[in-house]
């Protein structure tokens, strides 16, 4: 048999494909798919009601909108410098506006509230990404990174924590202080359980969610960080840092989803089944068709 040269992307395209098709969570024949590589760097993504993808395009300070139907559209420029946003069941789309440290509700007809600016006074180190439970209540994390575009000086907050606003919108507690830089955050769909990547630590921790909003029973999930995370109707976490790291409610490896970029920021379950895991990675948004499906707040 005569043997042909297989340039290297092409090698490496069919090694994601087959990687994919072998998953354990993947559908079976499906790959990943590239569906944009115009941006300067993306995160956030969310999906509405619809099963539309919203995500941030932080450096160039705009949301994005990828419709069930493939197009992509801006949402909203300038946006606050967004960074992770999380869709209410109301239809509110929850942005951590980075630019001024702030938290900001946008409504379906892009009105924006900003409904947290400080905390005890002092400026939050910068509000990266936030997960609603079910009843409305939002949890968000506030890592400090340095950006170019701040006026400010240092942190003013004594810690790098994790915060809880209840459903009525006021009243913010800091309801984690002991980790050293929490960045990715999400919640089961029956608002139990909530998990927090430490991505300074390289951990990943889980709390029992009690009715006032408090967490407790913190547990070692597993001695991986995420910058992003999102779960599945089978109570898999997915973690994002290089690729997509999936993990069982054990915190055992079950899939890994390579991706390439140099990094891999966050994931969201879209589409009108939700069985589309799109991934923002780098300058790139990507898609997977799944056999499992995204549940509750994406």
């Amino acid at each position: 048999m005569a043997l042909r040269f297989i340039a290297p992307a092409a090698v490496a395209a069919l090694v994601a494909c087959f990687a994919a098709s072998d998953s354990g969570v993947v559908a079976p024949g499906a790959a990943l798919q590239k569906l944009s590589g115009e941006f300067a760097f993306t995160e956030g993504p969310a999906s509405d009601a619809s099963g539309a993808v919203f995500f941030t395009d932080q450096p160039n300070d705009r949301i994005m909108r990828c419709g069930i139907d493939g197009r992509i559209t801006t949402f909203m420029s300038p946006c606050g410098r967004a960074n992770g946003l999380c869709f209410d069941r109301k239809g509110n789309l929850w942005a951590c506006a980075d630019e001024k440290n702030e938290l900001w509700r946008i409504s379906p007809d892009r009105k924006v509230t900003v409904v947290v600016k400080e905390f005890q006074g002092k400026l939050l180190n910068g509000p990266n990404d936030v997960w609603v439970r079910p009843d409305g209540g939002v949890y968000f994390t506030d890592p400090f990174y340095r950006r170019d575009y701040w006026k400010r000086g240092g942190p003013e907050q004594p810690v790098q924590g994790v915060y809880y606003l209840p459903p009525t919108g006021t009243g913010l507690i800091r309801v984690i202080d002991d980790l050293r830089q929490p960045n990715g955050i999400i919640g089961t769909p029956d608002g139990r359980t909530l998990y927090v990547a430490d991505i300074g630590a390289g951990r990943t921790y889980s709390y029992a969610i009690g009715k006032d909003g408090t967490l407790a029973n913190k547990r070692l999930f597993c001695e991986m960080g995420s910058d992003g995370m999102t779960i599945d109707d089978e109570g898999n976490l997915y973690l994002t840092g290089r690729g997509v790291t999936v993990l069982d409610r054990a915190g055992k490896r079950v899939d890994q989803i390579d991706v390439p970029e140099p990094w891999t920021a966050n994931v969201c379950f879209g589409g009108k089944d939700r069985r589309t895991l799109f991934i923002t990675a780098s300058k790139g948004l990507y898609s997977i068709r799944t056999r499992t499906k995204g549940v509750g707040s994406q």
